[in-house]
């Protein structure tokens, strides 16, 4: 498919429900209102050409940009190519998601996440902090910067209840991730999970719900699961 197929394509998959879904949790204009679902079943006719992706991407087009993020190959993608996707990401689930997942995978991942979780910009903030989490939870321990995790762990428990509201988000997110996929640091983040206690975010119109850190980990635990790995963050 060519850039024009495949964006016309987009349209017609595209539904006012779904874009108002969208629209309600952040995103910002323009885009079309295609489910994940549907996006997904696009991949294969994007992954094998790395410029229809980097081409959807800079379409500014919300579900094109997801699009990318399903359809690149992560070891392909330049550190400056995902600080330039990360500056473009212009709500959550493209920082969070898009951006971090592909980062997550490069061979520039921690580095990318040490700076951007440092960032002055809320959403470059949460992109850093996704991206150390979703590097957390593919990487081998022993591969892991085990004192540099235990030390941002300690910066969750002091600064995550006056941090921006999304950051807060994230960095309950990353005690989660390291409690449940980091061996060597669950006892440290049910630590910093049971510091942090309950972490309010405003969620605008939508029925979403932070998890409390300590449940959510005590609950994978109960399946026998912490410390597995997953294979793949992309999603």
């Amino acid at each position: 498919m060519t850039y024009e197929e495949v964006m016309e394509h987009l349209a017609e998959l595209g539904s006012e429900q779904t874009k108002k879904t969208f629209l309600r949790h952040g995103a910002q204009e323009p885009l079309y209102g295609v489910k994940v679902g549907d996006l997904k079943k696009l991949v294969k006719y994007v992954k094998k050409d790395r410029e229809l992706a980097l081409a959807l991407y800079d379409s500014g087009n919300s579900d094109a940009m997801y699009l990318a993020g399903l359809s690149i190959d992560p070891k392909s993608m330049t550190k400056e190519e995902l600080k330039h996707w990360a500056k473009q990401a212009n709500w959550y689930m493209l920082t969070e998601y898009t951006v971090a997942g592909v980062a997550a995978e490069s061979s520039s991942a921690p580095q990318l996440a040490r700076e951007w979780l440092q960032s002055s910009d809320e959403l470059l903030a949460t992109c850093g902090w996704s991206t150390y989490a979703n590097y957390v939870s593919i990487t081998p321990d022993e591969k892991l910067d085990l004192p540099e995790i235990t030390a941002l762990l300690a910066q969750v428990g002091r600064t995550i209840h006056s941090e921006r509201n999304r950051v807060r988000y994230t960095m309950n997110s990353f005690v989660i991730t390291v409690g449940t996929y980091c061996q060597p640091l669950i006892e440290q983040a049910r630590e910093a999970a049971a510091q942090i206690g309950k972490v309010s975010v405003d969620v605008g119109q939508t029925a979403c719900k932070v998890p409390l850190a300590s449940e959510y980990i005590n609950k994978v635990e109960s399946t026998g699961r912490l410390g597995t790995k997953k294979k793949t963050c992309i999603c």
